[in-house]
């Protein structure tokens, strides 16, 4: 599936964690928006989520998958495989050309409508046509500096949005912290 448009970094170091996007919505060929909010918190904060795909998907995607937290007490695994199950078998939903990452201060994992959940081996993980960019490098970051993981995400960000014409530089990074809900948003353009 390419979903163009957007690149959302997930990184987690030494307890902490941090998801960002750029803000660029491409309409063809042309940059319509250059500072949409395609991250967000949910479950009280101890639970980040970003989005690759349309916007009026990602807040219905969103709201199902907080509901799925909700049910399962933040149980981030257990709300990743049931929101992944039901996105495959409803036939609306299963249309949607989207991706979703989602992360605690513990684990990441992407998730899409064909039921796939990819856990990250390495702590970071990337989705969208800058996805690569920003994963590629995100890893350069994590194995060559002591940089924090809201920092790695922002340079990654930044990196991708430097190569990629889907994906601009006005970055938005959420931060989870060692104790799992202390968060705050970062944004730079």
């Amino acid at each position: 599936m390419k979903v163009r448009s957007t690149t959302v970094l997930a990184v987690l170091r030494d307890g902490q964690g941090a998801i960002g996007s750029d803000g660029q919505v491409t309409l063809g060929h042309t940059a319509v928006k250059h500072g949409a909010v395609k991250v967000r918190q949910l479950f009280g904060g101890k639970v980040l989520a970003g989005f690759a795909g349309g916007a009026a998907d990602a807040f219905s995607l969103f709201e199902k998958f907080e509901g799925h937290l909700e049910r399962y007490r933040g149980h981030l695994k257990r709300a990743t495989v049931e929101m992944a199950r039901e996105w495959r078998s409803d036939r609306i939903l299963r249309k949607l050309e989207a991706m979703m990452v989602v992360m605690d201060k513990d684990d990441i994992f992407v998730v899409s409508g064909n039921g796939d959940i990819i856990e990250s081996d390495d702590n970071l993980t990337a989705i969208g046509s800058g996805g690569p960019y920003a994963l590629a490098a995100g890893r350069a970051l994590m194995q060559n500096t002591d940089m924090a993981a809201v920092d790695i995400c922002r340079k990654g960000l930044n990196i991708a949005g430097e190569i990629c014409i889907y994906t601009n530089t006005h970055i938005t990074v959420l931060e989870i912290g060692k104790d799992g809900g202390e968060n705050h948003e970062d944004q730079t353009g």
